[in-house]
């Protein structure tokens, strides 16, 4: 596996490859990686000839009071993980090589951006959206993975690429979940021991909703399904329960079709989230 630091660099040695007609794979992550990563890792190693990581902890997507500079970081062991995982290329700039000067330019897509994370976080996905296309254009990759975990992300990401018709294929790897169904998460280190044992019922409570759901229930009954399972938790307090079209982001009251149940929550001071899309 070859280290990259800058962005001459790592394009000069993928260009043999993309003249040649090789297939690039791009996983974009911001580090501390597990088994979550590991399978977006597996699934272009499966499918491209060149498999490019990159580990950046983007600062746009953290507002001020987020945990930008505590966010976990291990980056020899994330480098022992991808190459035993059979990684190419490991992209892992310093923020000063990503944005060497204020950005003037605003990358954004706000219909998909307001809603659920996007309440809570308003410039969030603007700051997803500018280094994941920063990285488009730097690696110009044929495919590109993401994790259904991050579901509006996984949206707004794929409404980006078809607006600005760019020539790669969004590879979405399903959520990787503990036994207990807790889905994995770097953030899930900040757990106390208590803690932990508290955070599956965000699973249980997509559970609930997804009962619900197949036993036709409307929206409003499958979303108070989900958060009268997370009411029985003390330790959890939730942040929204919503259910959504997974394309839009927008409330789906008659559930027929895809659906996007998602939940966010506060386990202690620690918040996470997850997921479920059903096809009904």
């Amino acid at each position: 596996m070859q280290v990259v630091t800058r962005i001459a660099e790592l394009r000069a040695q993928l260009e043999p490859f993309r003249r040649a007609g090789r297939t690039i794979g791009l996983v974009p992550t911001m580090g501390y990686l597990h088994q979550g990563h590991e399978a977006l890792v597996r699934a272009a190693r499966q499918e491209c000839d060149v498999v490019v990581v990159s580990i950046f902890v983007n600062p746009l997507q953290f507002a001020p009071n987020e945990d930008f500079e505590s966010y976990p970081r291990d980056s020899e062991r994330d480098r022992a993980i991808l190459s035993a995982a059979g990684t190419d290329f490991l992209f892992q700039p310093a923020v000063a090589e990503v944005y060497p000067r204020p950005l003037l330019t605003d990358v954004a897509v706000p219909e998909l951006s307001r809603t659920l994370e996007g309440r809570t976080r308003p410039t969030h996905f603007q700051g997803v959206a500018t280094v994941v296309l920063k990285l488009f254009h730097i690696v110009w990759p044929d495919k590109a993975y993401f994790g259904q975990k991050d579901g509006q992300q996984v949206a707004v990401v794929r409404r980006l690429c078809e607006d600005l018709d760019l020539p790669l294929e969004l590879r979405v790897v399903p959520t990787v979940r503990e036994q207990d169904g807790l889905a994995l998460s770097s953030r899930n280190v900040y757990l106390s021991s208590e803690e932990r044992r508290a955070a599956p019922s965000l699973h249980d409570a997509l559970l609930c909703g997804r009962e619900a759901a197949l036993a036709g229930k409307e929206g409003q009954a499958v979303q108070a399904a989900m958060e009268e399972r997370l009411r029985k938790e003390p330790r959890v307090r939730l942040d929204y329960a919503a259910v959504v079209d997974p394309d839009t982001m927008q409330p789906k009251s008659d559930l027929t079709g895809q659906v996007m149940l998602a939940l966010a929550a506060y386990v202690g001071r620690t918040r996470l989230i997850d997921n479920l899309v059903l096809d009904l």
